[in-house]
């Protein structure tokens, strides 16, 4: 698995504000995220679980070698018509309708006294697999990502804040699929042969984890 370059912070009021960013800074090791997150989720972040979930929704990936050298210049019409028959063909399908969780990479960037908590930078993170290179995307978030840590455990942050330490955290995302524009297929701008899937999900909560 792949990280994308540098960490944005989002802006405040650039993104939507249908949900709260704010959230407790859970502790806990990577491998017992699953036990954190809702019942009904799936967690999407091995290649292989992934290749599943593609599988349920467009049951085979493009032939992204052949149809790079076989449309020229005319890539963004291809996957135009691409990216609507398989809107198209996928509609109904149970997978649309399925709770599924992805992982950003995520920095604490600062503490915000009023809130509490800590303003959170986060960055996608760029999966591998058969299919192509995956990055989820939400559709929109929260304007502001806040990290709210316990009592016990905000005095050792912010004294390794200011030691000038990357707190590094993982950023779940939870929701479901915009189910007109499920999946985009796409070519990576850094390598335009290599095919990428963006799948876009209707974000509903954020979870916010640090190792012990």
């Amino acid at each position: 698995m792949l990280f994308a370059g540098l960490l944005t912070v989002l802006p405040a009021g650039a993104l939507g504000e249908d949900f709260s960013g704010t959230r407790l800074l859970l502790v806990a090791a990577p491998q017992h995220l699953q036990a954190l997150l809702p019942l009904d989720t799936t967690l999407l972040h091995d290649p292989s679980t992934i290749e599943k979930f593609l599988a349920a929704l467009d049951s085979t990936p493009p032939d992204w070698g052949t149809l790079h050298s076989a449309h020229g210049d005319r890539h963004d019409e291809w996957l135009f018509a691409l990216n609507r028959a398989r809107d198209g063909l996928r509609a109904g399908r149970e997978a649309l309708t399925q709770r599924i969780t992805f992982l950003w990479d995520g920095v604490l960037s600062g503490y915000v006294p009023d809130k509490g908590g800590f303003l959170v930078a986060i960055g996608p993170e760029l999966i591998v697999t058969k299919w192509g290179i995956v990055r989820f995307k939400p559709e929109r978030l929260p304007a502001e990502l806040v990290a709210v840590p316990s009592a016990d455990l905000k005095g050792s942050l912010l004294a390794r804040a200011a030691r000038g330490e990357t707190i590094r955290v993982i950023v779940a995302m939870t929701g479901r699929l915009v189910q007109e524009e499920a999946l985009i297929y796409d070519f990576a701008h850094e390598d335009p042969g290599q095919g990428m899937i963006m799948p876009m999900v209707r974000v509903e909560r954020i979870d916010y984890l640090v190792s012990p």
